[in-house]
């Protein structure tokens, strides 16, 4: 519109025109045969050398594209290397084709619009602009490629690369968007930043968490605190799984019900948290659970219960072993056998413990290095607490789940022949049954 409103005397602010070159002339020669003015003929000429010379770049980068592409591709399936189809997938030759047309453009404009001196002038400012955001791509393809890359080598899998990777692509953004505000505004990138030192502040706090999660996530790597593929637990967040992906911003979690939960990389610092990973290193997980024994059913055993309890093959060697010892300790110290409480007598808890530990050091699920106990805890309202605490030879969970299951499903069976009792609270069939009783003595007061 601003060239139509031109008078043809002022055609010489826009174009120069005794510095025209002969791609021009001869354009505005062949256009005679529209029958416009001069003025009009200049316009369309220039329209149409413009449309021409965009058109000729977008064909050659088509071109390049396709070929490199192509070769690209056809060097890959041959080659065993990941890295080529890594570059090829992150579009590296890709951006590297764009460099080529947007260079001739800067290079050719000046030449083909030598009589257009601010044409050239706004146009080169596109150009440039063009020419930074196709190095921005191009170096993002790269960062993205050196990500992709350094997954592949089993050193650096277990570290926070997406969020180097993410910290790189930031400051790559920041620097282009300078570059590009630069060359708009026509000012120094220098005088930019001294003035951006005034927005610091608000800088400051819109990427507040970036920042803290840029902090954290270096301090997670430094200090070896949480890897991809450990199994962490934060209650505070409901996350209870796999880590799946630790970046600048959030730490994702599958959770063994398959969720996913999302947690600020930050807080891995400032929170508290459980990793799991020292265990599944170990090859061991810890069985800690207790059996509530019924207070009421502890008691000394009788010679003949003892004499039964010889026909368990894990026991025998241990009650010959123990009764020899006790008998010593009772005729040394002239003890009063008839007082049960005089002197020492086995009881049917300290057998079962006995049993429950050779029990569980005979099963070869159960881990020999670590620590294997059957202890006592604090007597409750619900009874003694009899602890099996030991370690499975595997991490896994389920094989963990069957053969801590098995080990009780045995215990809990085997309890009874011990003459004691599990601990439980009365059921509503329990209460029944002791009104229904209550009923019945009350109705015969002199039924035994």
């Amino acid at each position: 519109m601003y060239f139509l409103s031109l008078d043809p005397k002022d055609i010489n602010d826009i174009i120069n025109l005794s510095d025209l070159n002969i791609i021009y002339k001869w354009f505005f020669d062949s256009l005679h045969f529209l029958q416009l003015n001069e003025q009009e003929t200049h316009i369309v000429t220039t329209g149409v050398l413009l449309l021409a010379f965009s058109l000729c770049m977008v064909v050659l980068d088509y071109i390049l594209k396709n070929i490199v592409i192509v070769i690209a591709r056809k060097y890959a399936a041959t080659s065993k290397t990941q890295l080529d189809d890594i570059i090829i997938n992150n579009k590296v030759l890709h951006n590297i084709t764009h460099l080529i047309p947007v260079t001739l453009a800067r290079i050719l404009f000046p030449i083909f619009f030598i009589g257009f001196p601010n044409v050239i002038s706004f146009v080169l400012s596109l150009t440039n602009i063009l020419f930074v955001v196709v190095v921005t791509l191009l170096l993002r393809s790269l960062i993205r490629s050196s990500r992709d890359y350094a997954r592949t080598k089993p050193r650096l899998a277990d570290k926070p690369i997406d969020s180097y990777s993410q910290v790189s692509s930031i400051i790559l953004y920041f620097f282009s968007a300078i570059i590009i505000f630069s060359i708009i505004t026509g000012k120094d990138p220098v005088t930019f930043l001294v003035s951006l030192g005034a927005a610091s502040a608000i800088l400051m706090l819109v990427f507040k968490d970036t920042i803290m999660g840029f902090v954290a996530s270096i301090q997670v790597s430094t200090n070896d605190m949480v890897r991809v593929g450990d199994w962490i637990e934060m209650a505070k967040f409901g996350a209870d799984g796999t880590v799946l992906e630790i970046n600048l911003s959030t730490v994702k979690v599958q959770n063994f019900d398959k969720t996913i939960t999302t947690i600020p990389t930050y807080l891995l610092i400032s929170d508290s948290f459980k990793n799991y990973r020292g265990m599944q290193n170990s090859g061991g997980r810890r069985i800690k659970r207790s059996i509530n024994i019924k207070m009421s059913s502890i008691r000394f055993l009788e010679p003949h219960e003892i004499n039964e309890l010889k026909k368990i093959q894990l026991l025998k060697p241990y009650i010959e072993e123990r009764q020899k010892e006790i008998d010593e300790y009772n005729i040394s110290t002239n003890a009063d056998q008839s007082m049960p409480v005089n002197g020492r007598r086995m009881t049917n808890i300290g057998l079962f413990r006995a049993y429950v530990l050779r029990y569980a050091q005979q099963n070869q699920n159960i881990h020999k290095e670590y620590h294997l106990m059957v202890r006592h805890l604090q007597p409750t309202e619900h009874g003694l607490p009899i602890e099996l605490y030991m370690f499975t030879n595997s991490t896994v969970w389920a094989f963990y789940e069957t053969v801590m299951a098995d080990i009780f499903d045995h215990v809990l069976a085997a309890i009874d022949y011990f003459h004691l009792e599990v601990f439980e609270l009365p059921s509503s069939d329990d209460v029944r049954q002791f009104i229904a009783n209550s009923n019945d003595l009350s109705k015969n007061p002199h039924q035994p």
